[in-house]
């Protein structure tokens, strides 16, 4: 099932794609002040961030509920270093893959997944939460990796992918949890 997904990541756009036990992760819930430190903007203003995504314990918990996951990454060109309409771009491509792996048939098959990606969450333009509505689609609505406390950079490198990709270039990741074990902290 999970070579599975790998070969419909790639086949979808992924530049790269590799299975991981879910016991490998490198969790590490110090990743969460980063999120705190608001660098990105979205910290409280966002409902798949913190605080409102969770207790980065509860999240690791869940996340280590699943015994396999497929890491995948999407690289794209930039005109230059500083090319942020590129990189906005960039993320919003990347969030496309993601929802076009969501409706494979290979991770429909896959059962109860856990499906993360990078950054914020990029489903609605304006997330509910700046506007006082709740979640317009729950459905499809994406935590991040970094709220999980993943640190993207050293999985990265356990799954032999580069975490950065040359210069005028964006990288971002993704991820696929599946094989739920329902006896160890799942919901």
């Amino acid at each position: 099932m999970y070579e599975k997904i790998r070969q419909t990541v790639l086949a979808l756009g992924a530049r790269s794609a590799a299975v991981i036990k879910v016991s490998e992760i490198p969790f590490e819930p110090g990743f969460r002040k980063l999120c705190e430190s608001n660098a990105c903007g979205n910290f409280g203003g966002c409902y798949t961030c913190p605080p409102d995504v969770g207790e980065i314990d509860e999240l690791i918990r869940e996340a280590k509920s699943y015994r396999y996951a497929v890491a995948y990454q999407t690289v794209w060109d930039l005109e230059d270093s500083y090319d942020f309409e590129g990189m906005m771009l960039a993320g919003q491509r990347h969030n496309d893959l993601i929802q076009a792996v969501r409706e494979s048939a290979e991770v429909k098959q896959a059962g109860k997944i856990l499906h993360l990606g990078a950054g914020g969450c990029r489903v609605c333009s304006v997330c509910g939460k700046k506007t006082g509505q709740p979640c317009r689609h729950p459905q499809l609505a994406l935590a991040s990796m970094e709220a999980y406390g993943i640190n993207v950079s050293e999985l990265s490198r356990l799954c032999g992918m580069k975490y950065i990709n040359g210069e005028n270039t964006v990288t971002y990741f993704g991820m696929v949890l599946a094989g739920r074990d329902e006896g160890e902290g799942g919901k």
